[in-house]
């Protein structure tokens, strides 16, 4: 599989073009927009490198703050997909960062959101329940329901609103 690893500023080029691929665009930022978050002291970018490391196998951007961890972006090349290494790299993720992972999916109302919601499932994530408006991420973008999923079982609405409050402050800016 190869190992995971902090990405390289020079390599933020085949981080976003994946982004593009991987997600809907009003889902992410604009290309200077999203590299400035390297300089953010608890945003990093991990990726997983083929071979020749011409080409990333897979990318998951994590925001650490003190009492979780917030994955904001997680794609797995589209010739490296359906074969096990999204779960993989989940685990290895639980491993390196000790503190209870939060995540976001959209509504379970397409089969690839229900799909998607699955696979955390299956990977140690809980579905709370809980959903928030993600504000737009740039100017001509629109906001997304989102709902939250968790490496830990429930949590309580005061604990939700805790975290909601982490990721609009410190993620959206809000």
């Amino acid at each position: 599989m190869g190992s995971m690893r902090i990405a390289e500023t020079e390599e933020f080029d085949k981080v976003f073009d994946l982004i593009i691929k991987s997600f809907p665009s009003d889902e992410y930022r604009t290309y200077s927009e999203q590299k400035s978050l390297l300089k953010e002291p608890e945003y990093k970018i991990y990726v997983l490198c083929d071979e020749e490391c011409d080409s990333f196998k897979a990318f998951i951007s994590i925001w650490q703050f003190e009492s979780f961890a917030y994955i904001e972006h997680f794609a797995v090349n589209p010739s490296y997909r359906n074969c096990g290494l999204g779960s993989v790299i989940l685990a290895e993720i639980k491993k390196m960062l000790p503190v209870m992972l939060c995540l976001e999916v959209e509504p379970p109302t397409t089969e690839l959101a229900r799909r998607r919601i699955e696979f955390y499932k299956r990977n140690g994530f809980y579905y709370t329940g809980y959903s928030y408006v993600q504000p737009p991420y740039s100017k001509n973008k629109k906001p997304v329901e989102l709902f939250v999923m968790i490496s830990e079982g429930e949590i309580s609405e005061e604990r939700f609103r805790k975290i909601k409050e982490e990721i609009f402050a410190k993620v959206y800016k809000m």
